[in-house]
């Protein structure tokens, strides 16, 4: 997916929306960068200050390098730590050679590094930074001003520090809020045709296969009409409770309905998932849920198939589970692994 496509284009996946605000915030500080560094190469130049010329050539280098590598390549190049280093010595020998005038570039530049790097490596950026330009402004400007130029540069980082610090918590957040269910901590459907994506392309490219596996508790509207939809979500969090501690540190867990989960197993053949999804509806039944309530489930198995797409594989498990409940539930059923006519069908219609 291209980060550069519309924010409403990355919606469906909350965890690439903000990989894709970064990078396009990225993308924008290096464009508007150059665009008021690349004039200046000619006026330093002018006055015959061929050294900062050059310096500044090199960091208007960098900024189409950047700009071209995430426009055509999707990467950030060298993960932007060029900017911190061609900005320090520029707007250091800028102020050594130029007095006042060098200085003004300094607090632009010590802002952006909060947002092209992250925090950690921006916080030791600009310590080395303010250090630089503590020392040049003690050696070449009278005292007064030293002393006006570091704690004017280091309250300007304190506080785009705090900023971009709050900023990150907050897409922290909103990522965590976007991509799980509030009542079970389990992930939710935005990320599943991607994660279910990451699998086929596994399949298809390393022969690396997987399973998955749907889980559905069995009679649970009985339950909220009975004992409310209180109980109903106390049963679904120790649902989710009992899951987990079944599961791999790789395996990826759903809730995909009300009361229905969905497990993803990486590496795992169809036999082995069958095995498991048989542990966990005995784990299921053997011990009762709160106020002795006693509960079974029924699951389907299916592995992921050369050729197909994730909507048929999810199918093949929704019909599996669809049929070991009409069977009389508590039961697993295997998906039918489809036939080699519909793998090829599918495989042209997703080429197409």
């Amino acid at each position: 997916m291209n980060v550069f496509s519309p924010p409403d284009q990355l919606a469906r996946n909350p965890a690439l929306a903000v990989l894709g605000f970064k990078r396009q915030l990225m993308y924008h500080l290096h464009f508007w960068a150059f665009i008021a560094i690349a004039p200046l190469i000619w006026v330093q130049w002018q006055k015959e200050h061929h050294l900062l010329s050059a310096l500044l050539v090199l960091f208007c280098l960098n900024a189409l390098l950047v700009i071209g590598f995430l426009r055509f390549r999707n990467t950030y190049f060298l993960k932007g730590r060029l900017f911190p280093l061609l900005a320090v010595v520029a707007a250091g020998y800028s102020t050594v050679i130029n007095g006042h005038s060098g200085l003004y570039w300094a607090y632009p530049a010590a802002t952006a590094l909060f947002f092209l790097l992250p925090l950690r490596e921006a916080i030791a950026s600009n310590i080395v930074f303010i250090t630089v330009m503590a020392l040049i402004t003690f050696s070449y400007l009278p005292e007064a001003e030293f002393w006006r130029v570091t704690v004017s540069l280091g309250l300007t980082c304190t506080f785009a520090m705090v900023f971009a610090w709050l900023v990150g918590k907050l897409q922290q957040e909103l990522t965590w809020l976007a991509t799980t269910d509030p009542l079970t901590g389990c992930l939710n459907r935005s990320q599943l045709a991607d994660i279910l994506n990451t699998r086929i392309q596994m399949r298809e490219r390393y022969e690396r296969v997987s399973s998955l596996v749907l889980l559905d508790l069995d009679f649970f509207k009985a339950i909220n009409d009975r004992w409310g939809h209180q109980a109903g979500d106390q049963i679904l969090q120790e649902m989710a409770t009992r899951l987990r501690k079944r599961l791999r540190d790789s395996d990826q867990l759903f809730r995909i309905g009300g009361e229905e989960f969905m497990i993803v197993l990486p590496e795992t053949r169809q036999r082995d998932a069958d095995t498991l999804a048989h542990e966990l509806l005995a784990s299921i039944s053997a011990r009762p849920f709160m106020n002795d309530i006693k509960l079974t489930a029924s699951a389907s198995v299916a592995e992921v198939s050369q050729g197909e797409t994730w909507s048929v594989w999810l199918n093949r498990a929704d019909q599996a589970l669809y049929l070991a409940k009409s069977r009389g539930r508590n039961q697993v059923v295997n998906a039918q692994r489809p036939s080699a006519h519909v793998a090829r069908h599918t495989q042209n219609s997703a080429a197409t």
